[in-house]
């Protein structure tokens, strides 16, 4: 990929599109392709096949999907399948049609089987059932993943595939009905420490524990895949660290500075107890992340108070 390369990264409005963008800015790319899902809808197979026959680009970055949180994901299955399988299926088959020369497509960590070993090996993907709540959407994603797989297989095209743990970081999505849980309880304990409030509570006893990654970070290995990494078989990205719920509360009430209590609420559900990605492939690759979990939060914080992006009332 050279400095004057085409780029064209699918999903730049987005947390991770939008972080991808930033990284290969500051690294002196500069013919990069954007177009927000107004300009193009990735879902007509017509319109993206104008694009590419139009604009010609040599490198994709697939990060565009249809995400929710589980109540979307549970009350829209039809829409989260039949989305992001067009999205996927359009943007791969065109980059093959038209010789793209790479295409990076971002899978999840939620397509592992529920009740996979710990940490999560690349391998343990398809040998197991699902997480029911999100099952659409993991199918959809496991279908893009294979899709680069076979088109590599059966055209020699350069279509590689990762999974990365949870994201967090610029741009994400702090409305507290679909965000993750790192957005939502930073929007909690922002809004409690505005409104003077005493308590915080926190869904469930805070035992579980869950892996977090910087979005910059994970922008960083996408660049970092697309230059030295050319295998059929998808690779995880992640921190291979992950804390307690209670750990993150923890952590978010003293950079917020928070000084009422932490409660647990022990009557909602806790969900899986552990969810951690095994790194060891991208780590002997070369690429290790860089952010610690409390240096980015509060380069998250910083930026949410920057450009006001919580409304405090």
């Amino acid at each position: 990929m050279l400095k004057n390369s085409k780029i064209y990264v699918a999903g730049s409005n987005g947390m991770v599109g939008s972080a991808i963008v930033r990284n290969l800015r500051n690294k002196g790319f500069e013919n990069i392709v954007t177009k927000s899902s107004k300009e193009l809808d990735l879902r007509s197979q017509k319109e993206v096949f104008t694009f590419f026959e139009t604009e010609k680009p040599e490198y994709v970055f697939l990060v565009a999907a249809k995400v929710g949180g589980i109540y979307a994901n549970n009350a829209y299955p039809a829409e989260f399948l039949y989305d992001n399988m067009m999205i996927q299926n359009n943007v791969i088959h065109a980059a093959h049609v038209h010789n793209v020369e790479k295409l990076l497509f971002l899978g999840s960590s939620c397509i592992y089987p529920k009740m996979a070993p710990q940490p999560l090996k690349e391998d343990y993907l398809l040998t197991g059932a699902l997480e029911p709540t999100n099952e659409a959407y993991a199918i959809a994603k496991i279908a893009g993943l294979k899709m680069c797989q076979y088109y590599k297989q059966q055209y020699g095209a350069n279509f590689i595939s990762a999974m990365p743990t949870n994201l967090y970081g610029i741009n994400d999505n702090f409305n507290l009905q679909n965000s993750h849980v790192l957005p939502a309880l930073l929007r909690k304990f922002i809004e409690a420490k505005h409104n003077n409030e005493q308590d915080v509570v926190v869904w469930g006893s805070g035992s579980p524990m869950r892996e977090f990654l910087f979005v910059d970070d994970l922008a960083e290995a996408c660049v970092f895949l697309m230059m030295h990494y050319n295998d059929g078989e998808t690779i995880n990205i992640g921190t291979g660290e992950d804390v307690t719920i209670k750990e993150l509360a923890e952590t978010i009430k003293e950079i917020v500075g928070f000084s009422g209590n932490l409660v647990f609420d022990a009557t909602k559900p806790d969900g899986t107890p552990r969810k951690l990605l095994d790194v060891s492939k991208i780590n002997n690759l070369g690429w290790k992340h860089e952010v610690s979990l409390k240096e980015g939060i509060q380069k998250t914080l910083h930026w949410i108070e920057e450009y006001k992006i919580i409304t405090l009332k």
